[in-house]
């Protein structure tokens, strides 16, 4: 029999039987496309040795008039900024509490004979467990160097209004106090949660949370902590979801935190809670979606408030100025706002509107452009191409000048699997340099991000596969796309390693018979047909596997036969020719495989040494 080009349809497919998807792929993981042909994706490595406190949902990157490369990432537990590798603590400190810098700190330092730690007490300083505190100013105690006392803590008890207690490295020599008169103590905002959490009353979240005294009747939900951030020339605006607006000041010293918007001097009608803020950069207006009204009240979540142009401290409306709102009359609250060219687009749970700078007395214009449509989490859209695509409740949208369904090969795959308790987790990303749009989401069986789902939007294909990330950027302004997992920070596209480990990645094909499986096939021999390029191991090789089976419904065939080896794996390596195989059955899946380290491939069109081989 002559050989047998073999060559399958791009992309996954996962909406059609096994069988019925002949002539392409049907499961992948770290996989993608490049003109038609499957390619393990890039590697990543950690960049930096720093590791983030709590988890990080958000990253904003932007480059100062000084050339300041800043980017901005927001924990459940912390505000950081990145200069250079360089992580930058700029956590707001607890409004409502004095920066402890008077005679209450004098000699607050107490130390106990033989034993790690400290306890800080100080009289109404009301430390929450698990929070975090500054310190600074503070002497050698009893045998603890300040430079572990000096620092941020988190607060490990508070058995008292009036104390707490942090760890150190190094034992007390003996009990007692001390720690001089210049000690500043300052406690950051209380901490947020790693994940969204539902219950009813009392116990639902941490002492002090959402929870806490209302009836064990009441349906409670406590989202996850999620930052918005954007730039205000060279400073940073940030809000936490559904609470208040911080500004950070760009002085170029990097030691300063952010502070409240409305602690600023001539600070108007600030916001006391925002859903999200965002810049509208063209004309310089700082708009709040989902706030408080002007002139006081309870949180409106469908009210758009914009402060003063260039004057993100003023939110008082006059005819002298360019501050105002306006409000969403349908949907239940604002789900996200996201900066296009010419527009922003602003989701609620049930449509889709346009805001755009009008230039005249109304400042901003509200336009309803879709309604019955839904997006799944506030960080599942992104803008790519100037086209927007979003992931709605059980199916993908596009958006380029009107809404439509994107069709999706593997939709049944992605949203019959997803834990619907946590989809506040999702997030979109770009990967510009591959064409790809990513989101990451949380399978059903686990509480965290751990699949991820990409579109092609240059070859319009989809493919999938597993990596945990809660957070992902791709700035132009950044050498490569960047994400966390975990607590620490990667560069994607960067090596062809799981960092420095070795990344399992594979791709396998539908089944494939011959005249529609009525006969059995036999393969004896494949010249492979697998470029190594990028490779940096010495014998780069991948693992082919021919799967059998018989029928659509039974499993592949792992037994043997006399001189039949059902199912076979053969090396692959940068020079091999050819491979000889004995794989007989009505069906054939085709597989490549590669988990070493150092190894980069891509697979082209293998040529088969295959004949019809009897009827049973």
């Amino acid at each position: 029999m002559p050989l047998s080009r073999i060559q399958f349809k791009p992309g996954l497919n996962r909406d059609q039987t096994n069988y019925a998807g002949e002539g392409g792929f049907y499961e992948c993981d770290k996989i993608r496309f490049r003109s038609g042909f499957p390619q393990k994706i890039g590697g990543w490595l950690r960049y930096g040795v720093f590791t983030l406190i709590g988890i990080c949902r958000q990253m904003y990157n932007y480059i100062t008039s000084s050339s300041d490369n800043i980017l901005a990432l927001g924990t459940s537990a912390k505000l950081y900024l990145d200069i250079a590798t360089n992580l930058i603590n700029i956590t707001p400190l607890r409004p409502v509490d004095p920066t402890y810098t008077t005679s209450a700190t004098d000699n607050c330092v107490s130390t106990t004979n033989g034993q790690t730690g400290v306890t800080i007490t100080i009289s109404g300083c009301t430390a929450l467990v698990g929070n975090y505190v500054q310190i600074s100013g503070s002497t050698t105690v009893n045998g603890i160097p300040a430079s572990e006392i000096n620092g941020n803590h988190e607060i490990l008890t508070a058995p008292n209004n009036n104390s707490f207690t942090i760890a150190t490295t190094t034992a007390a020599t003996s009990t007692g106090s001390g720690g001089g008169t210049g000690i500043t103590v300052s406690f950051e905002i209380t901490v947020g949660e790693d994940t969204t959490i539902y219950g009813y009353g009392w116990g639902t979240g941490g002492w002090g949370a959402e929870g806490w005294g209302t009836s064990g009747l009441t349906p409670i939900t406590i989202f996850q902590r999620d930052w918005f951030m954007d730039n205000f020339d060279n400073d940073l605006v940030a809000n936490i979801r559904n609470d208040a607006i911080y500004y950070w000041e760009y002085d170029g010293t990097f030691t300063s935190r952010a502070v409240l918007l409305s602690s600023l001097a001539g600070a108007s009608d600030v916001p006391d809670e925002a859903m999200q803020i965002l810049v509208s950069q063209n004309d310089k207006h700082l708009l709040c979606f989902g706030a408080t009204p002007f002139g006081g009240g309870s949180f409106d979540p469908l009210l758009i408030r914009w402060a003063n142009q260039d004057e993100p401290t003023n939110w008082t409306p006059s005819p002298t100025n360019s501050a105002g709102f306006i409000r969403i009359s349908r949907g239940s609250r604002i789900v996200r706002a996201l900066p296009t060219r010419q527009e922003i687009l602003v989701w609620t749970d049930s449509h889709l509107y346009t805001l755009q700078f009008t230039g005249t007395t109304d400042v901003f214009s509200l336009q309803e452009y879709a309604d019955n449509i839904s997006i799944i989490s506030p960080r599942a859209c992104i803008s790519a191409n100037n086209v927007t695509y979003w992931m709605g409740l059980d199916k993908f949208y596009i958006y380029a000048g009107r809404v439509e369904t994107l069709p999706c090969t593997i939709r049944n795959y992605v949203f019959q699997d997803i834990n619907l308790n946590q989809v506040e987790q999702i997030i979109c990303g770009t990967n510009e340099g591959w064409n790809e749009v990513w989101w990451f989401y949380p399978s059903a069986d686990s509480e965290t991000n751990d699949r991820y789902v990409i579109y092609n939007y240059l070859e319009k294909i989809w493919y999938y596969g597993n990596i945990e990330r809660t957070a992902w950027l791709d700035s132009p302004l950044r050498e490569y796309p960047q994400a966390v997992g975990g607590y620490l920070l990667y560069n994607h596209e960067q090596g062809t390693n799981d960092d420095t480990s070795p990344m399992t990645a594979f791709i396998q094909t539908n089944d494939t018979d011959i005249q529609d499986g009525d006969q059995l096939m036999l393969i004896k021999r494949i010249i492979p047909d697998v470029d190594f390029n990028g490779s940096t191991a010495a014998t780069p090789r991948v693992m082919m596997t021919m799967r059998p089976r018989n029928f659509p419904g039974s499993n592949y065939i792992t037994t043997n036969e006399p001189d039949v080896d059902r199912s076979t794996t053969v090396p692959v390596e940068q020079y091999t020719e050819q491979v000889f195989i004995r794989a007989r059955a009505r069906q054939m899946a085709f597989k490549i495989q590669s988990d070493e380290l150092n190894v980069q491939w891509q697979l082209g069109a293998p040529r088969l040494d295959a004949r019809p081989d009897g009827r049973r």
